[in-house]
Parts: structure tokens; C-alpha cells; sequence
């Protein structure tokens, strides 16, 4: 009859409708879990960070690799922020390779990012530094492992994330200087209209040569019972320093890490709370007030001032977040053909010409001297012409997380927080590789450390507008 075959075909669909509701909840259910791996290293290695090299030969807190893992039942991704200046994608790419073999991870689903302390052993060449090949291998390793291990520790969990501007610890770094005032370059030019890290209180500074983005976000994991799991945050702060030489060191990164497990009362957990301080865009900010002269500090003194500003000010936001028991997973990439500034043949002859005569003292050239950008030089000419740089985009429920593998500027962070389809976000850089300086086109105009070109700083003057661009479409794709 009619009658029974349409009762029939509402019971089916009645039925459907139900599974379907019961399959989008569980797989929108979250899973989620977090570890660490010591990743310091032994002694004698390189430090990066220096014009000048400098082994370690002392240890005065732990380097890690840091990770979270996250499944909604459908996709798993997974963040992990490493102790180290700079770490290469050969690194980063020997690490998702094993990740993706012993859990089947894809690579591009997990975002490995360094912290940009400055006191730990070299993973890439840079300056007068060299990395120890097994130092590399070790680090790759243990980056690998740090995901591994934070799978496994998968928990029912929820999500919270939220945001507040703590503007007192991060200052814009370049700065225009009054008329008459002249700026030097390693190569004897005298045209920048800006210097970085300008001495402080100096009557010769006008006003700082672009912006700074204050903001702290966190993304915070908890069980359903409400033990926290893990929390991650991101500031646009380059790094602290104060390290004494020859120390490593995770400077503020680790120190934040410390404060905020002790003020969420995480200590002692099994598995252990995991704590993360990634870096925002940070590529022309530091902590230094540059309109008042410094005031003498003992070592690692700004490094817990800033950590437990951070610190606190996260608390405080933990605090009130609203908490999401399943949060759906998005992950986008692209990878991008940039070209790269290459020296023309005056420059690489001037280059030969300073090594020809230059004098080495203790084994290496004086530190911000031509010396050294005549070696950066020849470096950067054996360079292909174009170079590939991957970029990422992650939606982790309502939050957007970007990954560039750039020193980036906080004018392009500000202007992606900006223009993003996803909203909250933020970015994490030197993520996934390392690709130097990213200073926007009219920045390179003025000039600058951040523009002189070296290992450091060889992308294209356009890269900044074309990596902007990429992002923003890979938040479109994930939104």
C-alpha cells in the first residue's frame, strides 16, 4: 500500500538522520596528547646565534622538543616546537618522514617549528657556526620522537584558546634615526635609513621603523575531568638573551614553560603536562625598551621577568575560557617557488677580495664585520636561484594557526590576524624549515640588519606579499 511504503521510507530515513548524527559526534570527539624529549645534546657543540662561534660547556637548563597531537576521529594533526635558533626543513623533513612511517602521520598534517633561543647547539650552518652532523641526526630523531610519544598519550580531551596584549615586554627593534645620523652597512654603504638594536636611551633614535603585535594567544588541553594536558602559546618576541656564553639554554621559551606548569598547579602529572611558548612574528621585535638606557640585569634575569609576565597573563586567560569537548581539524599547505637575492659578479669578486686580505684572530673574523658577509656572500652564490618554502595553515575548532619558515615581520602577523578567514589566529614561525628574514617590500627600502644579504636574509624582496597571500588562501581553505 502507498501509505505503508511511505511509512517505510520515513523510518529508513528517520534511522539515517540518527546514525549520521551519531557519526558527526563521534567524529568530532577530541582526542588529544602531549610529551617532551631532551633534545640538549652534549657539550663542544656550536651555539647559533652569533656573529662569532662559541661551543657549549655548560648546560644551565634543559633543551626539549615539545609536542601535542590532536584526532577528532577524522584528522590528526600535530604541533611541536623545538629548543634551537634554527633548524633546517632537511631536519624537519627527516623527522615527518619518521613520524609518518612508525604512525602513519602524513607530513603535512604535523607543523615542527624552533623557538629561536639563541644559546643552543647549531642545527644549520650560519655565520662562523657549523652544525655537528650527528647533533643534526640526534635532533631529527628526537623531534620525531616527541610526536611519537605525544600519540600515544591520546586522551579524550577538550579545547579552550584565548588571547590578551601584554605590550611591556616587546618592542619594535628598527629604528629610524634622526637626520645626519649615519647608518653602516658591512659593505661600506651608507644609504640604510634604519638601525637595528639602536643603543638605548641613544639621543640619535626618532622612532622605531614599524610595529609590534602584543598579543598572547593560548590554546589550552584538558581532560574532561578538567586535568590539564597541555597548553600552547604564542608571542611575537624574538628571544630574551642574557645567556652567558658558552651556555645552552631554552631562554624565556623554557623558563615560560616552567612558570606556567607551577601556576596551573600541573607539576607531577602522569603522562606530564606539556607546556609550549611558540614564537609569533618576531623578525624585527625584542624585549628591549629602546626610549630608556638599560639597566644593569644579572644573567637570566629578563628571561623569568618576561616568562612570568607571560606566564600570569596566561593563567589569567586559562581562567576564563570557554571549553569545547570536540573541536573539528583542518590542515592546509602549499609550497611556494621564491626567488633568491643572489650576489652579481662586483659583489662576489668584493667578497673574495676582503677574504684575501682579511686576518683571522683565534680562528675567526671579527664578528659584524665585512668579513663575515664576504663569507655570507659566497654562500648565498652557490644558492639555486629559486628556493622552495612550505607554509601551512591549521584550523583546531574556532582557531586559525598559521606556519611560515621565515624570521617573520609583525607587520605581516598583524596583517594576517587581520585579513584571515579564520578568526581567532595566529602564526608560528621559523616552522617547517628556516628561510630567513621576511621583511615587507618597503622595509627592505630602509635597509637594515634584517635586509643585509647572508644565510640570514636571501628571499626575494617580494616574498612578504607572496607568502601573505598564500596564507590567507590556506586560511580559506580551512575555515
Amino acid at each position: 500500500m502507498p501509505e505503508l511504503r511511505h511509512l517505510k521510507r520515513l523510518v529508513v530515513t528517520l534511522c539515517l538522520a540518527t546514525t549520521l548524527s551519531f557519526t558527526t559526534r563521534a567524529a568530532t570527539s577530541l582526542r588529544a596528547g602531549a610529551a617532551t624529549t631532551d633534545i640538549t645534546g652534549w657539550l663542544g657543540l656550536s651555539i647559533n646565534g652569533n656573529m662569532t662561534d662559541h661551543v657549549g660547556t655548560n648546560v644551565h637548563d634543559p633543551l626539549h622538543a615539545r609536542a601535542i597531537a590532536f584526532d577528532d576521529g577524522h584528522t590528526q594533526l600535530a604541533i611541536v616546537l623545538a629548543d634551537n635558533c634554527l633548524i633546517p626543513h632537511e631536519i624537519f623533513d627527516a623527522a615527518k618522514k619518521r613520524v609518518e612511517e612508525r604512525t602513519g602521520l602524513a607530513p603535512e598534517n604535523i607543523l615542527m617549528a624552533a623557538t629561536h633561543t639563541h644559546s643552543a647547539p647549531a642545527a644549520t650552518p650560519l655565520y662562523q657556526s657549523e652544525p655537528d652532523q650527528k647533533y643534526q641526526r640526534f635532533l631529527a630523531v628526537r623531534i620525531a620522537d616527541a610526536v611519537e610519544l605525544a600519540i600515544a598519550n591520546l586522551e579524550p580531551a577538550e579545547l579552550g584558546w584565548g588571547s590578551r596584549d601584554e605590550p611591556r615586554d616587546v618592542s619594535n627593534r628598527r629604528w629610524k634615526m634622526k637626520p645626519g645620523v649615519i647608518n653602516k652597512d658591512p659593505y661600506g654603504g651608507t644609504n640604510d635609513l634604519v638601525k637595528m638594536n639602536p643603543k638605548p636611551g641613544s639621543p640619535d633614535i626618532l622612532e622605531p621603523a614599524g610595529p609590534t603585535d602584543p598579543e598572547v594567544s593560548i590554546l589550552a588541553v584538558r581532560s574532561p575531568k578538567g586535568k590539564p594536558i597541555a597548553l600552547l602559546a604564542n608571542y611575537s618576541m624574538h628571544y630574551c638573551g642574557g645567556v652567558p656564553g658558552h651556555t645552552y639554554s631554552a631562554d624565556y621559551f623554557g623558563a615560560f614553560c616552567d612558570r606556567i606548569q607551577e601556576l596551573l598547579k600541573a607539576d607531577r602529572q602522569d603522562p606530564p603536562f606539556v607546556a609550549i611558548m611558540s614564537n609569533g612574528t618576531s623578525g624585527d621585535c625584542n624585549s628591549i625598551n629602546f626610549r630608556e638606557a638599560v639597566k644593569p640585569e644579572e644573567p637570566y634575569e629578563r628571561i623569568h621577568r618576561v616568562a612570568n609576565d607571560i606566564a600570569e597573563l596566561a593563567r589569567d586567560v586559562y581562567a576564563k575560557l570557554q571549553w569545547h569537548p570536540s573541536a573539528e581539524l583542518k590542515a592546509a599547505h602549499t609550497e611556494l617557488k621564491l626567488g633568491v637575492r643572489k650576489p652579481n659578479e662586483t659583489q662576489v669578486q668584493w667578497a673574495k677580495d676582503v677574504l684575501a686580505k682579511a686576518k683571522k684572530q683565534n680562528g675567526q673574523y671579527p664578528g659584524w664585520g665585512p668579513e663575515v658577509y664576504a663569507l655570507e656572500t659566497l654562500a648565498i652564490n652557490d644558492f639555486p636561484d629559486q628556493v622552495p618554502v612550505f607554509l601551512q595553515a591549521f584550523r583546531i575548532g574556532g582557531l586559525g594557526i598559521a606556519a611560515t619558515p621565515c624570521e617573520t615581520f609583525a607587520e605581516l602577523g598583524l596583517e594576517l590576524k587581520k585579513k584571515s578567514a579564520v578568526k581567532p589566529c595566529f602564526t608560528i614561525e621559523l616552522a617547517n624549515g628556516h628561510s630567513g628574514y621576511l621583511p615587507t617590500p618597503a622595509q627592505h627600502k630602509l635597509g637594515g640588519y634584517e635586509t643585509w644579504r647572508a644565510r640570514s636574509s636571501y628571499l626575494e624582496t617580494d616574498a612578504a606579499p607572496k607568502i601573505q597571500a598564500a596564507l590567507l588562501n590556506l586560511f580559506e581553505q580551512v575555515k
